[in-house]
């Protein structure tokens, strides 16, 4: 089974993630800090924005995929794909927000929409099993030609 939600922003993340190290390579170069933030606020900052992507995102990425999962053999909602690209736009105003400056806000912004999104992909996840959503749909064809067979004992 393919989960496309779930595999296209694992690969944003991916690169999002990726974008993150490298400011934080960025920083310390141009601080001359090699090991730790060498109490450098530049640096500091740059890896707090690297960290907090890295404590938020996983919990996003497993909450569409249980999302997806919960509502094969159907498409995945159109709202699942536009709250994971906003959630992922979030995550870049946010690693842009926190150098402050002009584009300070970002940060905030990036914050609120991290906040929310994990508590309505989580509060979503929570009801599906006691909503109509959550009941069990019978097997479709594409499911009976590709299960396995249990030997029985």
């Amino acid at each position: 089974m393919i989960l496309p939600v779930t595999l296209t922003f694992a690969g944003v993340a991916a690169l999002i993630n990726i974008w993150l190290a490298i400011r934080c390579g960025q920083a310390r170069t141009a601080q001359k800090v090699s090991i730790g933030d060498g109490g450098n606020e530049a640096v500091i900052r740059r890896m707090r924005a690297h960290a907090n992507y890295i404590e938020n995102t996983p919990f996003v990425l497993i909450l569409i995929a249980a999302i997806e999962l919960a509502n094969t053999p159907g498409a995945a909602p159109t709202w699942l794909w536009a709250v994971a690209a906003v959630y992922f736009l979030g995550r870049v105003a946010h690693g842009i927000g926190m150098d402050g400056g002009a584009l300070g806000k970002g940060r905030s912004i990036g914050t609120i929409i991290s906040m929310l999104t994990l508590l309505g992909l989580g509060a979503y996840c929570i009801a599906i099993p006691y909503t109509s959503a959550g009941k069990i749909q019978p097997a479709s064809e594409v499911d009976l030609s590709v299960s396995e067979t249990v030997p029985s004992n």
